[in-house]
């Protein structure tokens, strides 16, 4: 008996002694990685909000960092896109006679994306307008059809599309389908079959790897593009996706949102970037490419369409982050007012600086958002700013008949961007977004009058006093200490 004792207690000095060895490697560990945190350039509350989540939550937080946390990739990585696909030649420059805006001279040093210009800019209001026009084009493809989105859904809206690009592959139309993994995690993978049978390719941008241990997932670094490009002369982007949520024709709660049809020069710049990202989702050689076919012969080799235009893109392959730099600076820049619009609504020091000195310098500023988004958390963190834009003279919206899901922003009379990023930490820093930035009075007035009709279907908000402490003010301040782990 003694003996058994004897070997029980030896047994749990080792187990013991095996607790302290791995705590102490535990605690190295996180050390490390706080140090790594701190070198990854965040803002200072989110980093300081990362350490604080590791160290109360020790082992949920060390999960949580490692599936959302890292927000770069090796940016050599992703510049294997221009590197490799010998597409470097096609990267206009301003020509130096142009006026050049310093919004467009940011735009460029940022993206390599020169100020271009259009000779259709079409906006299209919700999802059936922009399915229609989509459909129809694809239709009347001849050469190619390319690809991109966040959410392509296997309903009525994705069927419909997939066989429009079935009909065309089996055509001989050359169909590229670039589908993020995540967003698009609803679509089987048989229900592309028929589209690869016919001719057509379809990929998966970061593929979910959850079940490969020492392969990170990638979770957070989504490619949040909506493009389709027909022919390399007309192109489709905004904030639309492939899903019947976008289409009231079927829904009648569906998104209230916004896209555009382009056609002239700038598709060059919009072919460029699918170009990039197919490539990096890929792997493939640059040769699979047939520069011939990106580019029309009788497109013109300079920008010499009516409308400005210039193509906005960010990610976490670029420190600059783009979009988010020029909605501050076209801020900043504004002489009578700024609207904004858009479903996410987190912004960071910089804007929420620039929105504030906006307001008090006497512009109109007006922020429209939904009433309740998809996401409560969302809502909670945007509302936690209300107080301080309510004070500085913003005028905030909230649109409560559907859920609103446009992104768009005007400056003046003759600047507005119009994309897939919304004005949140997400979108800004970890999403690949795209984005286009008009220059053209016509083109934002008519928008001027699309955003005044949805302020008119808005309820102003103006005072934020009498709510109460545990079922706003604390969930809205919590949401907001949070918001920038997202």
């Amino acid at each position: 008996m003694l003996a058994l004792f004897d070997s029980l207690r030896h047994w749990l000095d080792g187990v013991a002694h095996l607790g302290t060895i791995l705590a102490v490697a535990y605690l190295l560990y996180l050390l490390a990685l706080t140090g790594w945190i701190m070198l990854q350039k965040r803002e200072p509350v989110a980093t300081l909000s990362w350490i604080l989540s590791l160290a109360l939550l020790p082992y949920l937080g060390l999960f949580i960092y490692y599936l959302l946390g890292p927000q770069k990739v090796k940016r050599q990585r992703l510049r294997r896109g221009r590197a490799r696909s010998g597409m470097e030649h096609y990267s206009d420059v301003c020509p130096p006679d142009a006026d050049c805006t310093e919004l467009a001279k940011i735009a460029q040093a940022t993206t390599g994306l020169a100020p271009s210009s259009a000779t259709e800019v079409t906006w299209l209001v919700d999802g059936a307008a922009t399915y229609a026009a989509l459909l129809e084009a694809i239709a009347q493809a001849r050469d190619h059809v390319h690809l991109e989105y966040y959410i392509f859904n296997p309903d009525h809206a994705g069927t419909a599309l997939r066989d429009a690009l079935v009909e065309r592959a089996r055509a001989g139309v050359q169909v590229r389908l670039l589908l993020d993994a995540v967003g698009s995690s609803a679509l089987p993978r048989r229900f592309l079959q028929p589209l690869l049978d016919a001719g057509g390719e379809a990929i998966w941008f970061h593929p979910r790897q959850l079940l490969k241990p020492f392969k990170r997932p990638w979770l957070n670094l989504r490619t949040h593009r909506k493009l389709v490009i027909v022919d390399g002369r007309l192109a489709f982007t905004g904030g639309i996706n492939i899903t019947d949520d976008e289409d009231e024709s079927r829904k009648p709660d569906a998104y209230r949102d916004l896209h555009m049809r382009i056609r002239g020069h700038v598709v060059r710049s919009l072919q460029l970037v699918f170009a990039e990202d197919w490539l990096y989702a890929s792997g493939q050689d640059h040769s699979r490419f047939d520069i011939a076919r990106l580019w029309p012969a009788e497109m013109p080799l300079r920008a010499d369409g009516p409308i400005n235009a210039q193509v906005l893109v960010s990610g976490p392959d670029s420190g600059w982050e783009t979009i988010h730099r020029l909605h501050v600076a076209a801020i900043q820049e504004a002489h009578e007012r700024v609207w904004l619009v858009t479903p996410y609504f987190v912004p960071g020091e910089a804007a929420r600086m620039a929105l504030t000195s906006a307001a008090l310098g006497g512009l109109d500023v007006r922020l429209l958002v939904p009433k309740m988004s998809d996401s409560w958390f969302v809502t909670q963190a945007a509302r936690s700013y209300f107080d301080e834009l309510l004070h500085a003279g913003v005028k905030i919206y909230e649109y409560g008949p559907r859920m609103l899901h446009t992104k768009a922003f005007i400056a003046d009379d003759d600047v507005c961007i119009v994309g897939s990023a919304n004005f949140d930490h997400r979108s800004f820093r970890l999403n690949f977004e795209l984005s286009m930035m008009i220059s053209d009075r016509d083109r934002v007035a008519a928008l001027a009058e699309l955003l005044q009709s949805e302020f008119d279907r808005a309820t102003r908000v103006h005072d934020q006093a009498g709510r109460s402490l545990w079922l706003h003010r604390l969930p809205e301040a919590f949401a907001r200490l949070a918001s920038p782990l997202l």
